[in-house]
This record gives C-alpha cells, structure tokens and sequence, in this order.
C-alpha cells in the first residue's frame, strides 16, 4: 500500500518538516497577523505536517534499523570530505525528534485557545514555529555549523517568547537575563566549533569524529570543554541553570511546556553528540563520574530549590531543572542500562512535565493566578484539570504503575549497578541521592495538591469552570501516555529505548553512512562495547535493596536535622519572616485553617535553613551573578578536561 516511501524518497522527510515549520512561522508572519483562522490554521498544518513526516520514518528507522542521509542540495564529500551541510538521521536523533514533533503538535492545539486572550498573535505563533523548527532542525543536522545557526534561533526565538507577555511582572527582565546566560553559552558553543574547524578541516560531525580518532590535542580538547559548557547551558545544568526558573514562569505556559519538552532535551541531545560521538570520550571513567556528578547536583539544588516555591509554574520550573539532572546522570554511566534509563528519563519528563505545565496553565487561565497561597479547592471546579494533575504528580514523583517509576528505578538499577561494577561507592551515593530527590520531588507535589486542588475553596474562586476542550484534549494524551509508557515499559524498551542506545554506542555506523563505507575502520575507529542490560522492575531482591537504600537516606536525614526540632522555639531562636517557628494553632475554638502553599513543609526548611539561606543567596536574580556562575563553571569544566580529557 505505500510501497513508493522507499528509503530514497523518505529521506527527504526531516528536511521538509523542518523547512515546513520555517516557511510557515513566514507565512504566519504575513498572512496571519490579522486573520485568526489563516493564523491557527497554518499553525496546525504545519504542527500535524511535521508530526505526521516524523512518525513516517519510525518503522524505516527504529523498526528496521536503517540510517537516512542526505545532502542538502546535493553536495556530497567530494575525496573524502563533507562540503556541504548533511542531514543523518539514526535511530537517537529519530528518539529525539519524536519528542520534538509530538510537543510541538500539543503546544500548538493548546495554544489556540490559551493565547486567545493575548494581543500580537501573529508574533506568537511565528516565533512558536521559529522555536519549533529550530529545536527539529538541531536534532535531525548532521553538521555541527547548522547545529549552531539552530541553536542561535531557539535561542532568541526563546527570549522573545519568554518576554511576550511584556506587560507582566518579571517578563522583560526574565528575557534579558536568558538572553545574556544563553548568549553566553552559544558563544562557547562557538568558539569550539571554530577550533574544531582550525584542526580538523570540516564541520560535518561524522567527519569530525573520524579525524579525532587518533587523540585529541590541547586545542580540541580547550574545544571539547567550551562546547561541553555549552550545551550544559541549553540544558540547564547547574550551574548554567538559574535564569531557566524566571523564563518559565514568565513565558506563556505553552511556551513553558515547549521549553521542558523540547529545548532541554535539545541540550541534552547535543550533549550525547558530543560526549559519545563527536569526541568519543565516554570511555574515561574521570568523564562519566564528572557528568554523574553534573546530573546529581543538578537533580538535587533542582529538588531543593522547588520546595522553596510558593507559585505553581515557577516550583515546576525547578523540578525541571531537577529532572534533567537524572537524564544526565544516567547518561554519564556509559552502560547500555544507564543509557537507557536516560533516554527513557528524558522521554517521560517530557510527557509528565508537560502535562504538568498544561495544568499549571488551565489554572492560570481559569483563575488568574498561579500564586500557591491564593488557591485551593479547585478539584471541585476543575475535576478534570485535577484528575490530569495527579496523573503528571505521581508520574514526576515516580509512583507506579506510572512512567515515572519505570524510567527511575531503571536509572536506580543503573546507578547501582554501575557502584558494584566498579567498585566505586561515588555511584552507590548517587542512588541514594536520587531516591532522596524523588521523595522530596513528591513532597512538594502533596504541597501543590493540597494547595492547588484541595482544601477548601477561596470565595473568590467561586465562579471558576473548567477551562475549554480543546485545552483538555492536550492533556488527556500525555495523561494517556503517562499511563501507557509505564504499564508497557517493555514496548517502550523494545521499539525506542534499545535501538536509541545502540545508536549511541554505534559511532562507526554513524560515520560511514555519512562519509562511505570502511571510513570509520580506516580512522581507526571502533565502537563501546556493550553490555547487556537488565530491565527488571519488579525483582523481590531490588526492591529489597532499595528499601535498604530508603532507610539509610531517611537516617541521614534524621542524623543531619536540626537539634532543635521537636520542641517549642521561641522567636529568638529562628530567623523565620512569617513566625511559623511559633505556635499558630490555639484556643477553643473551632476555626478553618488554609494550610498554604508555603507554610506545608515550614518545619522542613526550617531544619535545613543554613542550606536553605545559602541556596537562595545563590539565586539572586542579579544577571551579572548569573553570568558569572556561567563562566566559572565553563573554567571548571575546561580544568577539569585538561586533567583529565587526554
């Protein structure tokens, strides 16, 4: 029945949709900025066009295990080198584009009637598909110059969207520290990219990894560093992280949701590039133990930073910073399990951090607010709000049967595996470092429930409804896929999970698709070795170690509290703002109580309030801080790969 999508005519499909999206973020420009049916409907082609030109190409290339190049215009190597820009799509960036295509689609339905309220729609929507074609187009070049100018798009194209609503508190300023921070990082990513191009001649990255092969020199590995810092910045690892919170607070939510679903994990792809691919460095242990302590850092100043939040979208803000952090943990492992699990990670944090962002956003629009000490009681109003709600909550928090819990206790497994493989007991602190981030990710998930949705109902929140259908449809599809990817983890292993990985560690494949067969061999070059992977999720004896892991993180916990607690302290002996160290309950009679937002784990943030003072002193909202934060850790990570990078 479609015996003409042949392998030369499908690989043609990754250049469409991304000029698709290009040439309809134009033609939004010119015929959409007064027409709102012209407007949305070019909008949806072109979403539904680049999805249905992605998911064409999964049985071809995940199913069948195939690689598509293809050369824009024409230009292939000519003797030997690249001279034009190429596309190659493996089964990674086809993982990756997947989600791409599929958030895309979801932000632009929600998008129709969410942004209806707003002025300037035509700009919207054209820097809605600017972003979009930007974000596909990184993941699906072959050639590390592209990867740049998409990269220099997503990042203004950000800035403006994270500034649209100009008349809101914070925005203009969110904007311009985004912009400075992520100027900051495109520069280093191009400053490497230009002493690539001074050693090895070529921009197209199978080349690239083909002429590294015989070791790298001081100037390629100063490159490898700034470009490591780069794409650290598009990924909001700490600590390139800080302006992240305020852009998604700020941004329309379904900007927020297209920024936790895609633009992150566009850092995260150009992460696993560079790591495995370009330079082919993930064989040194020094590596791997710095990235896993990049990703727990990461995943725990993420974690600590959201139980701090007193409004929805900005504490969803830092937990995506914090799940990033478990991506790029397990993505340091190097084991096919710890790839994975990353992969796995990453695809699920789009699914539940999006629809987390979709209900943040049905808030604001219901209601007006997202200020956490301002509501309450809406699962009376808003149950299927409520309902979808909990479904990202217990996926995010890694409850099963949800996707959460198979993607982290694969990335626990991992860890612990890697710990006993090794002999290093860094990667056994690890695994009882996420297991502590998981449980404190669901205790500020209880906090946002009992003040977003339970509780009793504010008077002036009275008339609230559910918002319209076409906002709900988005998040009844990642509820569903919240559901499904964790019940069927298997299927997910099979047809995604593996042939990703296998790609990862497949450089030779990559480049002789790219430059002719027998190049890679003639380089030298020669693929990781691959272990076996173990995907067991309900072993007796696991569950058993993790219950040991729980109950010595709950010590450590107990062990390192404050010594004060549970006794009465008088004021003198806290700096609390709000008096919550003090008794607040008293007399007889009977009274409501609106436990808010910010007062549910007072107690908590108490015990812990020297780190508490420290990391808020941190996040200062100052963006020559931010900046500096940016270029101290860029000069740790070029230390550090001096050291040990050779």
């Amino acid at each position: 029945m479609f015996s003409f999508l042949t392998l030369d005519f499908v690989k043609h499909f990754p250049v469409v949709a991304v000029m698709g999206l290009f040439l309809c973020a134009f033609l939004v420009e010119i015929f959409g900025s007064k027409n709102k049916i012209i407007r949305n409907t070019i909008t949806l082609i072109a979403a539904f066009g680049a999805f249905a030109l992605i998911t064409a190409l999964i049985k071809p290339v995940l199913i069948d295990g195939n690689i598509l190049a293809y050369w824009m215009g024409n230009w292939e190597p000519v003797e030997g080198y690249a001279i034009g820009i190429g596309y190659e799509i493996d089964a990674l960036n086809m993982f990756f584009a997947l989600l791409v295509v599929t958030t895309i689609l979801l932000a632009a339905i929600y998008s129709i009637k969410y942004m209806a309220r707003d002025h300037h729609l035509g700009h919207y929507y054209t820097l809605f598909l600017m972003l979009s074609g930007s974000v596909l187009g990184l993941v699906l070049t072959g050639d590390i110059f592209n990867m740049f100018v998409m990269i220099e798009i997503m990042t203004f194209a950000s800035v403006a969207l994270t500034a649209f609503r100009n008349n809101k508190n914070g925005a203009l300023e969110a904007g311009f520290k985004y912009l400075i921070v992520g100027s900051i990082g495109s520069s280093m990513t191009l400053a490497g990219i230009a002493l690539l191009y001074a050693q090895c001649h070529t921009l197209n990255m199978a080349q690239i990894s083909a002429a590294l092969a015989n070791g790298l020199t001081p100037t390629t590995v100063l490159a490898f560093a700034l470009m490591f810092a780069g794409f650290g910045v598009k990924s909001y690892l700490v600590p390139f992280h800080a302006p992240a919170a305020d852009a998604y607070m700020t941004a329309p939510t379904s900007i927020s949701m297209v920024f936790s679903g895609m633009v992150n994990k566009a850092g995260v792809y150009g992460m696993i590039r560079l790591v495995y691919i370009i330079f082919r460095a993930m064989d040194l242990p020094a590596l791997q133990l710095m990235l896993a302590t990049f990703g727990t850092v990461t995943m725990f100043v993420g974690v600590t930073m959201a139980l701090a939040q007193h409004d929805f979208k900005r504490l969803l803000a830092f937990h995506s910073i914090s799940q990033i952090g478990y991506v790029i943990t397990a993505i340091g492992l190097a084991t096919v399990l710890g790839l994975e699990a990353g992969l796995f990670h990453a695809m699920n944090h789009t699914l539940f951090k999006g629809l987390l962002f979709l209900t943040a956003g049905a808030v604001l629009y219901a209601t007006g607010t997202t200020d956490l000490d301002k509501l309450g009681g809406l699962a009376k109003k808003m149950p299927k709000t409520a309902i979808c709600f909990l479904i990202g909550a217990f996926s995010i928090s890694g409850l099963p049967p949800f996707n959460g819990f198979a993607s982290k206790w694969m990335i626990y497994q991992a860890t612990y595996q890697k710990a006993a493989e090794t002999g290093n007991f860094a990667y056994a602190f690890v695994t009882i470092v996420a297991l502590v981030v998981s449980v404190m990710t669901l205790a500020s998930f209880i906090k946002v429930t009992q003040a977003v949705f339970f509780g009793q109902l504010p008077k002036h929140l009275e008339d609230t409804k559910e918002v319209p259908l076409s906002m709900r449809v988005p998040m009844w599809i990642m509820s569903a896929l919240c559901i499904l990817s964790g019940v069927f983890y298997g299927f997910v292993e099979k047809f995604l999970l593996a042939p990703a990985a296998k790609a990862v560690l497949s450089v030779t494949n990559y480049i002789d698709k790219m430059m002719g067969e027998g190049t890679a061999a003639a380089a030298g070059v020669v693929d990781y070795a691959a272990n076996d992977v173990v995907l067991t999720l309900w072993n007796p004896v696991l569950w058993l170690v993790l219950f040991a892991i729980v109950l010595i993180a709950v010590c450590i916990v107990i062990l390192t509290g404050d010594k004060t607690r549970g006794r009465v302290l008088a004021k003198t002996e806290t700096d609390s703002e709000d008096g919550k160290y003090a008794t607040f309950f008293g007399g007889e009679q009977s009274t409501h109580s609106h436990v808010a937002g910010s007062d549910l784990f007072w107690g908590f943030k108490h015990d812990f309030k020297g780190y508490f003072k420290f990391i808020q002193g941190m996040h200062s909202g100052v963006v020559n801080d931010y900046a500096l934060y940016a270029v101290v850790g860029a000069a740790l990570i070029t230390v550090l790969m001096f050291v040990f990078v050779h």
